[in-house]
């Protein structure tokens, strides 16, 4: 199978109808106001929300001292480079994770059949492998590039399979319905982290695709700790404890920019089948697997990640 072209999207399949380009308005003043705001600046398109992203991310970066020290130090610390490099990187960073949060409002315009040449699929074997699979899939990725368009990607993956993405809610309930609905401009499921279990299960057993984000810290009781740049981290084992459950194909994915170009990177798939030992040997070998994936694309493209996080906050017990 090939990826759907633009005449596979009808009105029936195409997600959210409370998107920026919807003509149903969202309910609440707050509400529309965050979607009002968000059809303003899809009408920037991808250049225009570049120019905003790297504004934001300067005055990010000059508003926000303690992050901005946060992730120097963290880039020092775990590349191992000097701080001027450092501080060059982290200040990339903030641009690169300002341009992230607006293109929130672009997912609804960003595709296979949208992009052109201004997207390149880095391995197109392996993008064919995937659409010809019919084995379930989980995609793994992190808070790294153009991130929130893997979503769109996988909103429009064979739309008669189930396609999500698990994420952590919000707590102002108007802004995570915001943010649910565009993730979910291009028919893509967004589902709750905390009610996600069988929801993701039962759309792997009909052989559908899940996406996680995967590299971020996580509370003690849902992590195994595994090394991360040079340092143990927490990481979260819900993603691997579905894929060995549902006996899925487990794919690393990133969307890196390249100027005003995207490129999409797919890892070599972990087929959670054919890994031996007992379950929680399988779970570690999967955790273990999306983690160096993660690190591996974190090294090639340090000013794209998210190095503002707390990424190792939480501790393994001896260490309290």
């Amino acid at each position: 199978m090939t990826p759907p072209t633009r005449r596979d999207i009808t009105p029936d399949d195409t997600g959210t109808d409370t998107g920026p380009g919807s003509t149903t308005p969202p309910k609440g003043r707050m509400s529309r106001l965050l979607h009002m705001l968000a059809r303003a600046l899809a009408r920037q398109g991808f250049d225009g929300i570049a120019r905003y992203g790297n504004a934001l991310g300067a005055l990010l970066w000059h508003c926000l001292p303690g992050r901005r020290r946060l992730a120097v130090r963290a880039i020092a610390d775990h590349l191992g480079v000097s701080q001027q490099e450092a501080r060059r990187i982290a200040r990339e960073s903030f641009s690169h994770n300002a341009r992230s949060f607006l293109e929130l409002v672009l997912v609804g315009q960003f595709g296979f059949e949208l992009m052109g040449d201004r997207l390149i699929i880095d391995n197109p074997d392996r993008l064919r492998r995937i659409t010809a699979s019919m084995r379930p899939l989980v995609a793994a990725t992190g808070h790294l590039g153009a991130w929130e368009f893997m979503g769109s990607l996988l909103g429009r993956w064979q739309p008669d399979r189930p396609r999500m993405v698990v994420v952590r809610r919000n707590s102002n309930r108007t802004l995570n319905d915001f943010i649910f609905a565009m993730r979910g401009a291009r028919g893509l499921q967004v589902v709750d982290h905390r009610n996600a279990v069988f929801t993701v299960l039962k759309g792997l057993k009909r052989k559908g695709c899940v996406g996680f984000l995967v590299d971020h810290n996580c509370r003690r009781n849902e992590a195994i700790f595994l090394p991360f740049l040079g340092e143990t981290a927490a990481v979260n084992m819900g993603p691997a404890l579905l894929a060995v459950r549902a006996e899925a194909e487990v794919w690393p994915a990133f969307i890196i920019r390249e100027g005003n170009r995207y490129r999409l990177y797919i890892d070599e798939p972990l087929d959670t089948a054919t890994l031996d030992g007992d379950r929680n040997d399988k779970i570690e070998a999967v955790a273990r697997y999306y983690t160096e994936a993660v690190e591996r694309a974190v090294r090639a493209h340090p000013e794209q990640w998210f190095w503002m996080h707390k990424r190792w906050k939480t501790r393994p017990k001896q260490d309290d």
